[in-house]
């Protein structure tokens, strides 16, 4: 008879199939220094529970996204779940469960009464900063630069200054869902400048609000220049209430926003009984994809104010729109110029509502307006509507405008309809090469330009399902869900999960299945119950090879190159770990190693799927304006990014 000790060593063998290699992962078993207890450990047994084709190393890639909580931990936290009561511990249950939240910042109360300069800073509260100073200059450089998830606020800043100066250089760049917040900032100051220049470029999803901001400054000059330059999504920028009864305040805006890939800006009640005011948007939003602009309420009720937008939204972007609506309402002797505006531009809609609006002597010229590639459509909806001694031209006008209830008297057209530049080609100068590709670029051989396939996303971990499974998930519960993390209304981080939500709630589309998951089991449950329990996982090998040219090697078509069944899971933004898993129609999933254009050596492996049915894609959708075709004429195919995944039935 077997002694108990060795029946408990035996049945622990069974039961959590133990495969000691060195301490590391082989066939779906876990080291010898791990906790058979953890997240990871059950994981591990429950892929060996549920898949049944061969245990491949390929697994750990799932496997070391699992929970990062010990045994204890997760248990705690997830009766603090179960109990409502997870908002007490959050600081410790982000950090324990490499969750990605925002920091509960407090009020900083620094006083500095000589010039200061920050550099490689981050993180702070800057309240009643600079109140009252005279002359001189603070500088913020190479601040908050790399973050992810970094917070500033600025409130109260320089007000009551005179001749005062901030510089915000290098501020905020490549960073990871940054927001930034200037409240108050500058409010009744004379005379001085803000310059923010290289402010969030190449930022990933960046929100700046600027709320009061120079209110009822004199001769306060404010400078954004290459602002937010090749960032991507996000709420981009808010300006509410922004220089408001301010006096001869001139803003630049430079170089905001190009190349920027959907980024938003809101003008708000801005520059609001502004007197003598002058404003420039010169090269804003050129080059960019999908950009938002709206100017709600702007110089409303201003004297003399001097508005000029020069190549806005142009330079070979991607379906702008550009929303005026109650701009210039009761202004006097304002001046308003659109030149080049749109041009070159894809497509897109901008519309002009309530504009001008019970104005006086206001003079709007418009120049060489939305000379696209792609025409899009302008509304013009009670337009210069009650005003008196306007003056509005529109000269070399592009077509597909509509003009409803539109003043008659004082408006001008010349050379109005006319043909839009170029061949109607598409413009793709937004796509990046490679992003998008046909079937047949998969050949040994082929000399391909590889898109940057690099994850810019927080690092974060999946939930334990005994956790994730007590967390709300639904537009309905969002107060819950904000409740939990912490996060506060009209945040970029209120945004972030409302998105995810909204994006997992939207009905599938024609042929699509899909569901949003937030542990890894329950991603082996969606792949089975698509596919069956014989399925592999693949990813992209690496991101070697990102942003050039490299060769196609050895590829190999999975299913034997037919259409086969896959799941593809990609990331979703979120404080945990979430990945929208979905399975459509008629795809040919490839593996093909990745070679050095020079020495010819093999530098990566990477996953490629190809959409062979696009019927139901939009006309719009950046594959058909990379590819020049339309929906069902072409099959596309793209890479799996990294830490995106794709699952297909095993051959």
């Amino acid at each position: 008879m077997l002694k108990p000790l060795l029946l408990l060593q035996s049945f622990l063998f069974c039961l959590f199939n133990v495969v000691f290699v060195g301490g590391r992962l082989i066939g779906g078993g876990f080291s010898a220094e791990e906790n058979p207890f953890t997240p990871k450990a059950s994981l591990v047994r429950y892929w060996n529970k549920e898949i049944s084709a061969d245990k491949s190393l390929r697994s750990e890639f799932l496997i070391s996204k699992a929970s990062p909580l010990n045994a204890v931990d997760s248990a705690t936290f997830a009766k603090l779940a179960a109990q409502n009561s997870l908002p007490t511990r959050l600081p410790d249950f982000c950090s324990a469960a490499n969750l990605f939240c925002f920091p509960d910042l407090t009020p900083s109360l620094e006083k500095h009464d000589d010039n200061v300069k920050f550099s490689v800073y981050d993180q702070k509260n800057f309240t009643s900063y600079g109140n009252a100073r005279a002359a001189g200059a603070d500088s913020f450089k190479t601040y908050s630069k790399g973050n992810n998830g970094a917070i500033d606020t600025f409130r109260r800043y320089s007000r009551n200054a005179a001749g005062h100066e901030d510089k915000f250089t290098v501020y905020g760049e490549r960073g990871n869902v940054d927001e930034k917040d200037f409240n108050s900032y500058g409010t009744f100051g004379a005379g001085g400048a803000g310059d923010f220049t290289n402010y969030q470029n190449d930022v990933n999803d960046p929100m700046s609000r600027f709320t009061a901001y120079s209110d009822g400054g004199t001769g306060r000059s404010q400078t954004f220049k290459t602002y937010t330059h090749d960032a991507n999504a996000g709420n981009g920028q808010s300006f509410t209430s922004y220089s408001k009864k301010g006096n001869a305040s001139p803003n630049e805006f430079a170089s905001y926003g190009d190349s920027s890939n959907v980024i938003g800006s809101d003008f708000k009640n801005y520059g609001e009984e502004e007197n003598a005011a002058k404003d420039t948007f010169t090269s804003y939003a050129s080059g960019g994809n999908v950009p938002l602009n709206n100017f709600k309420n702007y110089g409303e009720s201003v004297n003399a104010a001097n508005d000029s937008f020069t190549n806005y939204g142009g330079g070979g972007g991607n379906v702008p729109q550009n929303n005026f609506k109650s701009y210039g309402v009761s202004g006097n002797g304002a001046v308003d110029t659109f030149a080049n505006y749109r041009d070159k531009a894809n497509v897109g809609d901008d519309s002009f509502s309530g504009y001008a609006k019970d104005s006086n002597s206001g003079t709007v010229k418009f120049t060489n307006y939305g000379q696209s590639y792609n025409p899009g459509s302008e509304s013009f909806t009670s337009y210069g509507k009650g005003s008196e001694g306007q003056k509005i031209s529109f000269k070399t006008y592009t077509p597909n405008s509509t003009f409803k209830d539109y003043a008659k008297n004082g408006v001008a057209f010349a050379k109005y309809n006319v043909s839009s530049i170029g061949d109607g080609k598409t413009v793709n100068k937004w796509i990046e090469p490679g992003k998008f590709f046909r079937e047949s670029t998969l050949k040994e051989g082929t000399v391909i330009a590889m898109p940057d396939i690099k994850d810019k996303m927080p690092k974060r971990s999946f939930l334990p399902r005994s956790i994730v499974s007590k967390l709300p998930f639904s537009t309905s519960k969002l107060a819950e869900v904000k409740t939990i993390f912490h996060v506060g209304d009209n945040s970029s981080m209120e945004k972030i999960i409302s998105d995810a939500v909204t994006e997992c709630e939207r009905p599938p589309s024609v042929g699509e299945t899909k569901r949003c998951v937030g542990s890894a089991e329950d991603m082996i449950d969606f792949a089975t119950s698509v596919l069956g329990r014989s399925v592999v996982l693949r990813t992209t090998e690496s991101v070697a090879g990102s942003k050039q040219k490299v060769v196609i090697g050895k590829v190999n078509g999975i299913n034997g190159g037919k259409l086969t069944k896959a799941v593809s899971c990609h990331q979703s933004l979120y404080p945990y770990l979430l990945y929208y898993c979905h399975s459509v129609p008629k795809v040919r999933v490839y593996e093909a190693d990745l070679l050095e254009l020079n020495s010819m050596t093999k530098i990566n492996h990477g996953i490629a799927i190809c959409h062979i049915d696009t019927s139901s894609w939009s006309p719009t959708h950046g594959a058909f304006l990379a590819l020049g075709s339309k929906p069902g004429r072409i099959e596309v195919c793209h890479w799996i990014f990294e830490n995106d995944m794709n699952w297909a039935i095993a051959d």
